[in-house]
């Protein structure tokens, strides 16, 4: 996924994760609605994601699941980490260890 389009996913039937970076968030859109996004702060080299957010008309469609899971990989791509301080993004990480390795503590500090 670039920093500005990501591709379309199974799971989201056709729903598509963009990264907006002026705005500080992912956003998952189908077609051209934008149904919900993640939100983070910027530390460094790394993404403090702080809410996550679904349109209730979209919910219980594994969105919020194929949202995360995108913008994860392209944290990854981009070689940064994340600190999960949005309590979905922290349940997505703990239940799927795949972005272990890019995971910071909510009280880390910086060296």
């Amino acid at each position: 996924m670039t920093d500005s389009e990501g591709a379309a996913g199974a799971d989201g039937g056709g729903a598509v994760v963009v990264h907006v970076p002026q705005h500080q968030r992912f956003e998952i859109r189908l077609g051209s609605e934008t149904v919900g996004f993640t939100a983070y702060v910027p530390d460094g080299d790394r993404l403090v994601f702080v809410h996550t957010e679904i349109d209730e008309r979209h919910e219980g469609q594994g969105l919020a699941g194929e949202l995360v899971r995108e913008a994860l990989d392209d944290v990854r791509a981009a070689g940064r980490r994340i600190v999960a301080v949005c309590p979905y993004v922290a349940r997505y990480v703990r239940r799927h260890h795949d972005w272990d390795d890019l995971l910071d503590p909510p009280t880390s500090t910086r060296a």
